[in-house]
């Protein structure tokens, strides 16, 4: 991961929609929407070589790949309704980006129900 390169992208992304702002807001919102695009686009790609290390760790301590799969699925959408989130704040609607964190929330919990069943059932199992 090129972390310069992400912080210039995103320092020259906030100092020109913070003078586009005063102008023209619409464009400010476009341009945080696109330097944000592109942050996540380099960082996806930087990301694909940890989860290659934890299938690797999770396939060497015989661990079920059901909850290496869920983890990252929860990952994403943490990482996604955040982004979300913000672009809804940065356009002015703090409404609408909580709602979005609320919806990744609930979508976080159901994913993560059947990890949870699971661990109940080893705890119950363990219980004589």
């Amino acid at each position: 991961m090129h972390i310069v390169q992400i912080i210039g992208i995103g320092l020259t992304a906030t100092i020109l929609a913070t003078l586009l702002r005063q102008q023209m807001p619409s464009f400010a919102t476009l341009v945080s929407l696109f330097a944000g695009v592109i942050i996540l686009l380099l960082l996806v790609r930087s990301i694909s070589g940890a989860l290659d290390t934890f299938q690797q760790l999770t396939s060497a301590a015989k661990m079920n790949q059901v909850f290496l799969q869920t983890l990252i699925r929860i990952l994403g959408i943490a990482y996604v309704v955040e982004f979300a989130a913000d672009i809804a704040r940065d356009a002015g609607e703090s409404a609408l980006g909580g709602r979005i964190e609320l919806a990744g929330k609930i979508g976080i919990v159901l994913l993560a129900l059947p990890i949870f069943k699971d661990v109940l059932d080893v705890i119950v199992h363990m219980i004589p």
